[in-house]
């Protein structure tokens, strides 16, 4: 039976191999050293007459949680597949690359049907190594600053950086974690994947095992820095250092501007209103969609329990929530 399934799954990528030409502009396979749990596209770096220039991050996982073959597909529609996979004898790592988009009708049919699964893609050029302190679950950039991320790993606290001014560092046994420029502390247990940015301010928001929603302003920490190093400073005055809450990683951090409660269970994902940066939501284990109006206090604004056929799906989880711009 397992052989008879292994063949059928052979024959399906035989077969969609054969097609690539036909369903795809453009398709370029990178083949990564190590797994990697998260990806996501940056900012466009230079357009050109057959190729953009475009920025990529992901991460690649050094757990022995899972080992086998990890690869990268890049179709022209931006879509990624990743494996998972390693033996745990090196750093994690988030990886900064740019990556050469070819422009749709532009790449030959030849060209695109000829792939090596094996090989590492000349159109994705790694550009700056970072040492994430445990996994990169999530990764999320800031749309007002394109140079700042945040990362999301087993830990209650949200990582920001700065991958212009992170150092270049290289994933060797026994090398020290990079320095976040920047820890967001907060929640009371893990928060391990949701995540989101702000469109409109640079206002982070994350949900975690302890079912809050929490709310931070990266500005909260350039008024810190303000105040700390101006000439009215006190002898008594405290430093942002502290230490990353599960890792013993250093770091200047900030609290929360608003912790929202309202989930009887873990939060899986958040997300801003795409027009106001007072308005986000949030869903979770619990079966629940919350809307929140941080304008109107820490409790949800909007409740609701998802329902089938008037019975209560009291074991489903709603892990992905987004929302679209008003019509």
């Amino acid at each position: 039976m397992k052989s008879q399934k292994a063949r059928s799954v052979e024959e399906k990528y035989t077969q969609w191999k054969s097609l690539v030409p036909v369903l795809y502009d453009w398709l370029a396979n990178h083949n990564l050293v190590w797994p990697s749990l998260s990806c996501r596209w940056g900012p466009q770096l230079e357009q050109a007459t057959y190729k953009n220039r475009q920025r990529l991050y992901l991460s690649e996982q050094a757990s022995d949680r899972f080992y086998g073959r990890n690869l990268i597909w890049i179709p022209i529609d931006y879509r990624f597949e990743a494996g998972y996979g390693t033996d745990g004898s090196v750093p994690n790592t988030l990886v900064i690359a740019n990556c050469e988009v070819v422009k749709p009708r532009v790449a030959a049919a030849e060209h695109i049907a000829q792939f090596n699964e094996e090989a590492r893609s000349p159109f994705v050029k790694k550009y700056k190594t970072i040492i994430h302190p445990g996994e990169v679950n999530r990764i999320r950039e800031l749309p007002q600053d394109s140079k700042i991320i945040a990362t999301h790993t087993d830990s209650p606290d949200v990582l920001i950086w700065d991958v212009e001014a992170q150092p270049n560092r290289h994933a060797v046994l026994g090398a020290s974690d990079s320095c976040p420029d920047l820890i967001l502390t907060g929640h009371q247990e893990n928060a391990e994947f949701a995540l989101a940015m702000c469109p409109t301010e640079p206002f982070v928001l994350s949900g975690g095992k302890d079912k809050l929603v929490v709310l931070w302003s990266i500005h909260d920490h350039i008024s810190t820095l303000a105040k700390e190093q101006g000439p009215t400073k006190s002898a008594g005055s405290t430093s942002t250092s502290t230490k990353h809450a599960s890792k013993g990683v250093n770091g200047p951090s900030i609290e929360a501007r608003g912790i929202y409660q309202g989930h009887e269970d873990t939060v899986e994902d958040v997300h801003f209103c795409p027009s106001s940066s007072q308005e986000f939501c949030s869903v979770g284990d619990d079966s629940c969609l919350i809307l929140w109006d941080s304008r109107a206090g820490s409790t949800p604004a909007i409740k609701v329990w998802w329902r089938k056929q008037n019975i209560e799906l009291s074991s489903m989880s709603i892990l992905v929530i987004r929302m679209s711009p008003c019509l």
